[in-house]
């Protein structure tokens, strides 16, 4: 499939979509949102995807929305005319067109199915930075650097990082960070536990596929899926009881499972093992285990 704003290449069983919008320093905009998107969906659907790599083109991982509309930028009466209203004149918030576009793309990636590394090569602010909050590892460059600028714009966090980046970093983190919206370095991202590590420019691909060949080279993609969902999704839980109940269908149900066998018997003859079982299909039946909020 043909994409204007990224890049979406597979090689060895891993994914890396590049935002490529690189004279704009990979602005977020429309059209990247939807593609984001479409990208997600396509690998979830792919069996031969183990697991996936964003990063940016050129000197930027993403500079933020593309502000080109100036003061309009962040009107969406101005950008896609005017919001439903109720009958008593009041906004009504159910209307599709009030929907963040970088909460739909973080909210995608929440639920995708293959594990997601942030490889992070330069600037990351605004929605540059909130995107990579619904991934699973953030790898930064050395020449990388963060904000989460919203307030220094009159705006306020968007793409669901109210709730990520307290679980991500802590609250008192989060708060300097989006009280200050200053931009700081990569240094700062690790000891802040935004990202897991931070490397020399020309390591910093080299080190995220050497992690994504790992997963793709020894994990079963079910058990990857499975193992993805139940750590997110267990993180508002208000007692451990709720991640016990998913824990133990995911051992029963596993435990029958092909997969299991084959892992089994390989470290026992101490080979590489084989999995053969597909997220595309064989996902276990308590699978979605929780219950769909969908939007409105």
């Amino acid at each position: 499939m043909p994409y204007e704003t990224i890049q979406y290449e597979v090689a060895e069983q891993i994914l890396t979509i590049t935002l490529s919008r690189p004279e704009k320093l990979n602005a977020f905009n429309a059209t990247m949102q939807r593609e984001l998107i479409e990208a997600f969906d396509a690998a979830d659907k792919d069996a031969s995807i183990r697991a996936i790599i964003v990063t940016g083109a050129g000197r930027a991982f993403c500079a933020g929305a593309d502000l080109s509309s100036g003061a309009d930028t962040f009107d969406r009466n101005a950008r896609r005319g005017a919001i439903r209203r109720l009958a008593d004149g009041r906004v009504d918030y159910s209307d599709a067109d009030v929907r963040d576009g970088g909460g739909q793309v973080t909210l995608r990636i929440f639920k995708c199915l293959k594990p997601v590394i942030a490889a992070v090569n330069g600037p990351a602010v605004g929605i540059g930075v909130t995107m990579q909050l619904a991934m699973d590892i953030r790898i930064a460059s050395e020449d990388a650097r963060f904000g989460f600028v919203f307030s220094q714009r009159g705006i306020v966090p968007e793409a669901a990082s109210s709730w990520f980046l307290p679980r991500i970093v802590g609250i008192s983190q989060a708060l300097e960070w989006c009280y200050t919206g200053r931009v700081f370095p990569a240094r700062e991202a690790l000891a802040g536990r935004l990202v897991s590590k931070v490397v020399p420019p020309d390591q910093l691909l080299p080190t995220a596929r050497q992690l994504a060949g790992e997963i793709a080279a020894r994990t079963a993609p079910v058990s990857i899926a499975l193992i993805r969902q139940m750590m997110w999704r267990t993180l508002g839980a208000d007692d451990p009881m709720e991640a016990h109940k998913v824990d133990s269908r995911g051992i029963y149900t596993r435990g029958r499972s092909e997969d299991v066998k084959e892992g089994v018997m390989s470290f026992l003859e101490k080979r590489p093992a084989n999995f053969k079982n597909k997220v595309s299909s064989d996902m276990p039946d308590f699978f979605p285990w929780w219950n769909e909020r969908e939007y409105g």
